[in-house]
């Protein structure tokens, strides 16, 4: 990863957004939504859960920048002391930016470099819409739409059997909708449940075009900035397709301070966005296929 690029851009948008290193600063300005009262707070704190998306959505003018890392397999017949149980390896890199239009509509672009099952050189951006808060009197749950596109850029295969050959420039976009509902019970944790709908214009003779899939997940808070989160999503493809793939779980842990999002976590999934984890998960935890990865995020806030 090119560090001295991250470092670039974050001295670059500090220039034009501001930010204070109070915590009241942090918590009024950054995290919190409004001042009413009957709005539930901190159903999650992050705009993701670990892969997949939350509820939540960035404060309007709030700029987030997000780096975010996977490493290879910690054991397994890739992993071992001889990668530094996955440390050497690295299956998937990106870098973000997300900005709050409004207090429940938000936008982000993003590059990943790809797993190479089967792409590489993806961009991708993504529209957010709250459309519900949990409240303590009124609506129970928290709502969220979301819709992603991702599109390859990498250099076409000369093997026309591959699904990264992209016959026509069409092929090479890929698209997801997605609903996210999320319920806080009694201060003492957060349950999400995602159907979803992922659309690959190209795929094999093995697959399909349209997966439906259904996310589930949990986060249980440590204490008010802190917690730990569990995530997994199920594929239902249809009868004798997709038979070499399996779901993504994972569990990571996550805090919240100074402006800064950090999210420590334990996957089987390689890739970064719903066009890859979702459709393209191979590994298994039983046969040590699991990574390290992380996520660190910078708030900005126009001053």
């Amino acid at each position: 990863m090119n560090f001295k690029l991250i470092v670039f851009c974050l001295i670059l948008f500090s220039q034009s957004y501001c930010q204070t290193d109070t915590i009241s600063y942090e918590s009024e300005s950054l995290y919190e939504y409004s001042e009413d009262t009957n709005t539930v707070e901190g159903v999650f704190e992050s705009t993701r859960i670990i892969n997949g998306h939350s509820t939540h959505t960035l404060r309007k003018g709030v700029l987030d920048f997000r780096v975010e890392h996977k490493f290879g397999d910690i054991a397994g017949q890739n992993g071992g002391v001889q990668t530094m149980f996955g440390l050497d390896n690295s299956t998937d890199i990106r870098l973000g930016f997300e900005y709050g239009l409004t207090d429940k509509f938000m936008i982000g672009v993003g590059r990943s470099k790809g797993t190479g099952a089967p792409y590489r050189s993806l961009l991708d951006g993504f529209m957010k819409f709250r459309i519900l808060d949990q409240q303590k009197k009124g609506s129970p749950i928290s709502l969220a739409l979301l819709g992603t596109t991702t599109y390859s850029y990498m250099k076409a295969s000369n093997d026309l059997t591959q699904v990264n050959a992209f016959p026509n420039w069409e092929h090479r976009l890929s698209y997801c909708m997605q609903l996210v509902m999320a319920r806080k019970i009694m201060d003492k944790f957060t349950i999400a449940l995602s159907p979803t709908w992922v659309h690959r214009n190209y795929v094999s003779s093995t697959d399909q075009n349209d997966l439906f899939a259904a996310g589930a997940a949990i986060r249980i808070p440590l204490n008010s900035k802190a917690g730990i989160l569990f995530e997994h999503f199920q594929a239902f493809p249809k009868d004798g397709l997709r038979t070499e793939y399996t779901s993504s779980s994972s569990i990571s842990y996550d805090w919240v301070t100074f402006g800064h999002t950090f999210n420590v976590f334990l996957t089987n999934s390689s890739g970064f966005g719903e066009v890859q984890f979702i459709p393209y998960t191979i590994e298994k935890w039983g046969k040590g296929q699991f990574r390290i990865g992380f996520c660190i995020g910078r708030k900005f806030e126009k001053g």
